[in-house]
């Protein structure tokens, strides 16, 4: 088989890319998916969003190496091994980050990637939701894009407490935190459409594969062939038989911030004496190749409810059978929600400029992956810093394709990590402390009302942090002189030519909030670069920035 482009891994940027680099009818494309189906209740359902990623089926099952500075916790690093990749496994919150996040990547060298240059991307992929009409904020927002992004109803009373003990706390409320302004408290967005989760999958995969000039294949890739300096095809395994998929023009890697970085070491192309110690000849001496691993962590607030509103009442199996009869029937009731649907980005400190902490607020007191929930009616807050210090590295564990790579993030292991965390959860603290909160306030249920030393955070910390599952940073994105990069701006890989990367990998600096978005946004922008198009015009727009951040953390 050969087609002008081979993409490895049909996920948020992979599908994207297979989608836009098919779409004038010009080029053949071939989608590489280790992962089958997202057909059935468990990924569409967005309320069922705790069951794909702890399914086998599904999830790539991976876990990092014991953590020193968490307890030597070994923590779970999901990734979806399915159609739509983590897309279809993933919370479905949407968040594109911050815009000097990204004028900070171009600083460090990812040149052409300013806000002011991804944007228009950001709109191009977009259709927005809002207040019963499509667009939202005026200039900000896209409204004939593919991906379908939405609020939630929020019709818990929760909810509007939440947003307005963060107004009475004195750190103001933003309309939408994708538009000019992401600092305060707001409703959360979600990529869910007519009551099923809106995967890149649905939006841009499924269309893509009623062309006749794209085709899917569900296989294991072993490494990217490459003849002389040039990429040519990937070596796959399928059905017990080794074969090659030839690419006439170029191969793309999408296949996560795990898995890329892995098979470019499988292909010789990374730290030359990590390739030699297994045995790989190398092409392409690149050290940065599986460093600069990046992630969010979180902790989950919780708060006892005294009025009997929350989730906890649904947990039954009665209560799960009949929302899931609803969905299944009438794409209705809490089942088309992924009950995340209020949230905030605040600064921890005068002197921050933009926000470094974010919330994702819960009706109820449960871990995000759906065990342990607390025996009682109870309301959390998911926080964590936004951009720590603290850098990882993915490496091979052996040189046999189907072994999972090594994953060391080494978390907390920066002083600024242990300062940034306490902040957090004594900001949550407060929020849980005002007016707005004192009808439905109980008890603290963690960290528990006992817990207010430094210390006494720090062990609650090691104890109970865990990924946000956030990953990227392990092929960064930077000039083509940098011997630490790994892509060059327009996503190819240094020292290989008709070879390139676009995913999470490439993301020189962790984004604030959630990773899809950007994810999405990395496929659509290398795509064009990928077929030689001039890029969308930059914008002109200037985002919202508190303009007493050097005097305070809140609104002056």
């Amino acid at each position: 088989m050969q087609a002008d482009f081979v993409i490895v891994g049909a996920g948020s940027a992979g599908s994207a890319l297979a989608a836009r680099l098919s779409e004038d009818g010009k080029h053949s494309v071939i989608v590489i998916e280790h992962g089958g189906s997202d057909f059935g209740p468990f990924i569409q359902m967005p309320a069922a969003l705790s069951y794909p990623m702890n399914m086998g089926l599904y999830d790539w099952g991976y876990r990092t190496e014991p953590e020193p500075k968490l307890n030597n916790r070994r923590l779970a690093a999901p990734r979806g091994k399915v159609i739509g990749g983590s897309s279809s496994i993933n919370g479905m919150v949407f968040v594109r980050g911050h815009a000097a996040d990204f004028d900070h990547w171009a600083e460090q060298g990812a040149s052409g990637w300013s806000f002011a240059d991804v944007l228009p991307y950001f709109k191009r992929m977009e259709t927005s939701h809002q207040n019963g009409g499509i667009g939202g904020e005026e200039g900000w927002r896209g409204t004939d894009g593919p991906l379908h992004v939405r609020r939630g109803p929020a019709v818990n009373p929760l909810f509007d407490a939440f947003i307005e003990a963060g107004r009475q706390a004195g750190y103001g409320v933003t309309e939408d935190y994708n538009g000019s302004r992401q600092e305060g408290f707001g409703l959360m967005e979600q990529t869910i459409h007519k009551g099923q989760r809106w995967s890149t999958a649905e939006a841009y995969l499924k269309p893509a594969l009623k062309r006749k000039n794209v085709t899917l294949v569900r296989c294991l890739a072993r490494r990217v062939v490459i003849e002389g300096n040039r990429a040519t095809g990937v070596e796959i395994e399928r059905g017990g038989r080794i074969e090659v998929l030839e690419a006439r023009r170029e191969v793309v890697l999408a296949a996560s911030a795990f898995n890329t970085p892995k098979l470019l070491m499988l292909s010789g192309i990374g730290p030359g004496g990590h390739l030699a110690e297994h045995g790989i000849e190398v092409v392409a001496d690149r050290p940065g190749v599986g460093a600069n691993l990046q992630d969010h962590l979180e902790l989950y607030i919780q708060q006892e409810c005294i009025q009997p509103i929350t989730l906890y009442s649904k947990l039954n199996l009665i209560s799960k059978a009949l929302i899931g009869a609803q969905w299944l029937f009438l794409r209705r009731g809490l089942g088309t929600s992924n009950q995340f649907e209020a949230c905030a980005f605040v600064r921890s400190a005068a002197g921050v400029p933009y926000p470094d902490i974010q919330f994702h607020f819960l009706p109820g007191a449960i871990r995000y992956d759906g065990k342990a929930a607390a025996p009682t009616h109870g309301f959390q807050a998911h926080v964590g810093p936004m951009r720590s210090p603290s850098r990882g590295a993915v490496t091979l564990r052996s040189p046999d394709a189907k072994a999972a790579p090594v994953i060391r993030f080494n978390y907390m292991s920066h002083e600024e990590d242990w300062r940034d965390f306490r902040r957090a959860i004594r900001i949550a603290r407060e929020v849980f402390a005002q007016e707005a909160f004192d009808p439905y306030r109980g008890r603290e249920i963690q960290p528990g009302a006992d817990a207010q030393s430094d210390a006494d955070l720090d062990a609650f910390i090691r104890a109970h942090a865990e990924s946000a599952y956030h990953p990227c940073g392990t092929c960064r994105m930077g000039r083509s002189d940098d011997q630490l990069a790994v892509v060059d701006p327009e996503t190819r890989v240094i020292g290989v030519e008709g070879l390139r990367v676009a995913d999470s990998s490439i993301f020189p600096q962790v984004t604030n909030g959630n990773l899809n978005g950007p994810s999405i946004m990395t496929g659509e922008k290398a795509a064009d670069h990928i077929l030689g198009r001039t890029p969308l015009a930059p914008s002109n727009l200037e985002p919202w920035i508190n303009p007493d951040w050097r005097e305070s953390d809140r609104l002056a």
